[in-house]
């Protein structure tokens, strides 16, 4: 289906939802998501066991709390292929606005992607962490 090397397909399956993320296209955004993902983030209460929970939870954060992505950077990427599967980690630093104004999130996020029977990698597993930033 297509020339790339599994690194080239990954790169470009993180670059479309890092994209998509910080557009704040939700469309796009969930599209890199396997229906049965599964999300641990660090300021959320409780694991989100599937996409679509997740939609539930981001559309919560924008009535809530006037959630909207800004930008997004991704810096310090790797990539790990085993088969089917690869991990792909990176540092981001996030601009956000909410009903509390703009601010910038520093955090640290593994990212699991598996190939898919139609050639696709989307994402089964996304992991979240706060970064410290050394000053």
């Amino acid at each position: 289906m297509s020339n790339l090397s599994p690194i080239e397909a990954i790169q470009q399956a993180a670059e479309s939802l890092i994209n998509a993320f910080s557009r704040h296209d939700t469309a796009a955004y969930f599209a890199c998501f396997h229906p049965d993902a599964t999300f641990l983030f660090y300021n959320n209460p409780i694991a989100l066991s599937s996409r679509e929970a997740y939609e539930q939870c981001w559309a919560q954060w924008e009535t809530q709390f006037g959630f909207h992505v800004m930008d997004c950077r991704s810096s310090e990427q790797k990539i790990s292929v085993f088969d089917d599967t690869a991990i792909f980690t990176h540092c981001v630093e996030t601009q956000i606005k909410t009903s509390d104004g703009i601010q910038t999130v520093t955090e640290r996020e593994s990212i699991v992607f598996q190939k898919q029977a139609d050639h696709r990698w989307l994402c089964i597993h996304e992991h979240l962490s706060p970064r410290e930033v050394n000053q």
